[in-house]
């Protein structure tokens, strides 16, 4: 489209459906959530799958380059062959590491909103109706949680549940603290009152979700601080509400009394997902990580003193500025000596104004290529290993959606594996006792236990 062209027409200024599209992480999953709840307090109803919606809202994130790209991708596909457009809103981390310049690179772009203001999106809605800017990248020291809705019944039999935002670490790899802001911590009560609701609504497993999870705290009802080691220990006090799992967690907040519930909280789930990002202490030091390799790994043998059977997930980044062969090969040497059950890695992605993007000693990408392709078959193996040794194990899964078979539907394990089992008498939100009979890398396939049977 030539620049002196007038962007293709809305379709509707006052938009009566809508959909919204996730990026990245789970908090941007709550976030757009609670965003379709929001809209439906205003009449507002969710697209039906595959049709057009009057409104498109891209909640996007900003933490590596190909995630910014695709945003971009997306908004240039949204024109109709009528030569209309829905309502085009940006939203998330992109919007507010960017905000104006979304709508001066992308002209379609009708409103952009940060994360810490899209409560306040219907007011943009009605701004882009009566043709005013409609760009809001503010945050604002009042929670945004208090202006958004109460809870809506769920549809699955789990949910995220946003307990704190922001950052304060500074990791120098990361725009984070830049686009989220400060570390905030939600209420005590209104935790709790989101909880409850949830599980009022048919919800049995409550993922807590944070930048840094495990750095909440907060006064509980008596007037005490609390870290979230407390808050889990209320959460389990809940009849109906089966299972508390947390991420994403940081090393230098992993408590003592977080540890210890672990090993004393039956409904918080053996499964630990805390990042270490390089297995070497001066690259650890150059991201500003606070913690070396030997904290970290004195953290996960505490916690499997207390929690023996605990699988335990990471996040890893190859190609940081500087990183030699030799640090490299320390991280395959973590992941060996860890043998974790599954993790996230990442080739090292340049973000504008944070520090490591200006270091000295950029990796070519086709060193990155071959080391992420080197550490993800070490994860692999491992990943294998830990599936493949629950094989003749009997445990409960939580079951969540429908498999492909007749009858078939898949389920959780306690330790986040996926079990695809045959129970046409069970319904999806149902517990069941299954017995793994065998294991695959990235799910498991069970039967109703024979105990359960008996």
């Amino acid at each position: 489209m030539n620049r002196n062209d007038a962007p293709p027409k809305l379709a509707k200024t006052v938009p009566a459906t809508f959909h919204v599209k996730s990026f990245g992480c789970q908090m941007n999953v709550y976030d757009g959530e609670r965003m379709a709840e929001m809209l439906g307090t205003r009449g507002m109803t969710a697209a039906a799958e595959g049709a057009d919606a009057d409104l498109v809202i891209l909640n996007t994130c900003h933490i590596r380059e190909k995630a910014v790209d695709k945003v971009y991708s997306d908004i240039g596909r949204m024109v109709r062959e009528d030569g209309s457009r829905p309502m085009i809103a940006v939203a998330g981390c992109v919007a507010q590491a960017e905000g104006g310049e979304i709508q001066r690179r992308a002209r379609t772009v009708d409103i952009v909103v940060g994360p810490q203001a899209y409560h306040r999106l219907p007011d943009l809605i009605d701004k882009v109706g009566r043709g005013e800017a409609a760009v809001d990248t503010d945050m604002p020291l009042a929670s945004k949680f208090g202006a958004l809705p109460a809870r809506t019944k769920q549809v699955r039999p789990t949910a995220f549940l946003t307990i704190m935002e922001g950052c304060d670490k500074f990791c120098t790899y990361c725009v984070v603290p830049y686009t989220r802001g400060a570390e905030i911590s939600r209420s005590w009560d209104a935790i709790l009152d989101e909880a409850k609701a949830l599980v009022d609504g048919g919800v049995r497993e409550i993922t807590l979700l944070g930048q840094n999870v495990n750095a909440w705290t907060g006064e509980d009802d008596k007037g005490r601080m609390q870290g979230m080691d407390g808050l889990v220990r209320a959460l389990a006090t809940i009849d109906d509400l089966k299972r508390i799992r947390y991420t994403t967690s940081h090393p230098n907040d992993m408590s003592d009394g977080l540890i210890a519930a672990h090993g004393e909280v039956e409904k918080l789930m053996p499964f630990l997902h805390l990042p270490v990002q390089s297995g070497n202490d001066h690259i650890l030091k150059a991201m500003n990580r606070s913690h070396s390799v030997d904290s970290y790994l004195r953290i996960i043998d505490r916690v499997r003193a207390v929690r023996p059977d605990i699988a335990v997930s990471g996040d890893f980044i190859v190609g940081f500025p500087g990183e030699t062969d030799a640090e490299f090969e320390d991280t395959l040497r973590i992941v060996d000596q860890v043998r974790y059950a599954q993790c996230y890695s990442f080739k090292y992605s340049p973000r504008p104004g944070t520090p490591a993007a200006d270091m000295d000693h950029q990796i070519s990408a086709a060193v990155m290529d071959e080391r992420l392709a080197r550490l993800q078959a070490v994860i692999n193996r491992h990943q294998v290993d830990f599936n493949t040794a629950t094989v003749g194990r009997s445990t409960e899964i939580l079951l969540e959606r429908k498999g492909r078979n007749p009858g078939q539907l898949i389920g959780k394990t306690p330790w986040l594996q996926s079990v695809h089992v045959t129970v046409p008498d069970l319904s999806i939100g149902d517990m069941v006792d299954v017995d793994i009979i065998s294991a695959g890398p990235n799910s498991l396939a069970g039967e109703p236990s024979r105990r359960q049977a008996a």
